[in-house]
Order: C-alpha cells, then sequence, then structure tokens
C-alpha cells in the first residue's frame, strides 16, 4: 500500500508540474488577414502587393504573437515567411521562392488603426544579398 500511495504522489506531481510550465492562452490583438501593400525598394523602386498574415494560435501566448507570412509581388513572386510580435511590434523573416536571386531579408513593422478603423503597418525591411544589399519600406492596410 505504501508503494502504491508513493506511485500516486509521484505522478500527481507530475501532474503539477506540467500545469505550471503550460502557456498561458493568447490575449493579444489578432491581426490576420488580407493587407493590399504600396512599398518603396531602393534598387527595384515603387511595387505593390499584398500580404497575408496568418495567426498561429498553438505558438502564441499571451502577448506574444507567432504568425505565417506571405507576401505576394506581381511580376517578382512570393515571399513566404513568419513573423513573431509582441503587441504590435512585429519582426518578420521572408524569402522569395526562387532562391537562386538571395531576394531574402528581415522587416520590423509597427501595426496601428487607420483613420479609417482599418488594420495598417509600415514595415521597414532589410535584405543583405540581394543586389548587394537592399533596404526598402512598405505601407499596408487589411483589406
Amino acid at each position: 500500500m505504501k508503494i502504491i500511495s508513493l506511485y500516486v504522489l509521484c505522478i500527481l506531481s507530475c501532474l503539477f508540474v506540467l500545469e505550471a510550465v503550460a502557456q498561458p492562452a493568447f490575449t493579444g490583438m489578432d491581426y490576420s488577414g488580407v493587407y493590399e501593400c504600396t512599398g518603396k525598394d531602393s534598387k527595384e523602386g515603387d511595387y505593390t502587393g499584398k500580404v497575408t498574415l496568418k495567426l498561429k494560435p498553438e505558438h502564441s501566448t499571451a502577448t506574444y504573437a507567432s504568425y505565417e507570412f506571405t507576401l505576394e509581388v506581381p511580376g517578382f513572386g512570393k515571399y513566404p515567411g513568419y513573423a513573431a510580435a509582441h503587441g504590435n511590434q512585429f519582426a518578420i523573416h521572408f524569402a522569395l521562392t526562387d532562391q537562386s536571386t538571395k531576394d531574402y531579408g528581415v522587416g520590423l513593422a509597427t501595426f496601428k488603426t487607420n483613420k479609417q478603423g482599418k488594420a495598417s503597418f509600415h514595415k521597414f525591411y532589410f535584405e543583405p544579398e540581394f543586389k548587394g544589399g537592399n533596404t526598402g519600406t512598405e505601407d499596408c492596410v487589411r483589406k
């Protein structure tokens, strides 16, 4: 009987430890959606595009969020990636599907609500290897 009680006590202790390390539910703003964008690239000039963000709730906790990210630019292609966010600040990684161009990079975006009540963001990006190094900006508004 003493062994069974010790065994039950060990199982209960493990359950309490597992419960203690469980992540809290996501409580932040969900910025998922499709965004229309205009951009200015230091090597390519002005462009338009479409960004799709999709929250990954299983990888989001409290005010921290994880997203799938895809930028589509007519004439260039798709740039799939991902984003890590805290509140309205996003760090974004993206890469053109044609990897031979070395057209990939990171961006920093700040989200807000525009005057029309729609989510929007401004992003600065850096591409370390595209055409000797490149930067640009995008302004996007959720449809």
